[in-house]
């Protein structure tokens, strides 16, 4: 049973979250032979104030 967590700054779209789920359970079908049905994914969205990189927050770039 795959387990796919992605976490990303800021929001997506509903549709943006079709194509991530869609195109991650399509992969590992095709690359590892995994069931559809058997994917798990999980989308986190994290505020850009609560993320940083390279000493700074993601708001503040």
């Amino acid at each position: 049973m795959p387990y796919v967590q992605v976490r990303v700054a800021g929001e997506l779209s509903r549709e943006q979250k079709q194509q991530i789920v869609a195109q991650f359970t399509k992969t590992l079908e095709d690359v590892a032979g995994k069931p559809p049905s058997a994917t798990y994914i999980v989308i986190e969205e994290v505020s850009r104030d609560n993320w940083a990189k390279s000493g700074k927050l993601l708001t503040d770039s």
